[in-house]
């Protein structure tokens, strides 16, 4: 009966083996999807803040700053915003374009571009 679990032993340790990587794959996407979709929520809430400081003040350059300020967590070089122009009782969009890279250990990966956009009627 001892020669059997030391045999089971090693098929164990032989399991794991196979199993893991698969595990650590799982764990790691896990944790960069939730990356990906906190920077999408963060660039959503800054095209937000921008177009409505754009909507109402009419100041392109000022709306575009708040943008830039509300996402905090993002680097702010790295924004790609574009606006449409401001035209009283007619509609705007902003929308904010973001490069972002998942980093999976082993596991080559290309850049991705988040983006959001935001549209409010222009003069309040």
């Amino acid at each position: 009966m001892r020669k059997h679990t030391l045999k089971e032993r090693g098929a164990a340790l032989v399991e794991f083996a196979i199993v893991l990587p698969v595990l650590l794959l799982l764990v790691f996407g896990i944790i960069e999807f939730g990356r990906a979709h906190n920077t999408q929520l963060t660039l959503t809430h800054a095209v937000r803040e921008g177009v409505r400081t754009y909507a109402i003040t009419q100041d392109q350059t000022q709306g575009e700053d708040v943008a830039r300020l509300a996402a905090t967590t993002l680097d702010p070089a790295q924004m790609t915003i574009t606006v449409t122009p401001c035209v009283i009782d007619e509609p705007t969009t902003m929308t904010i374009t973001y490069p972002f890279q998942f980093f999976i250990p082993f596991l080559p990966s290309s850049p991705m571009t988040l983006r959001a956009e935001g549209v409010m009627k222009c003069g309040g």
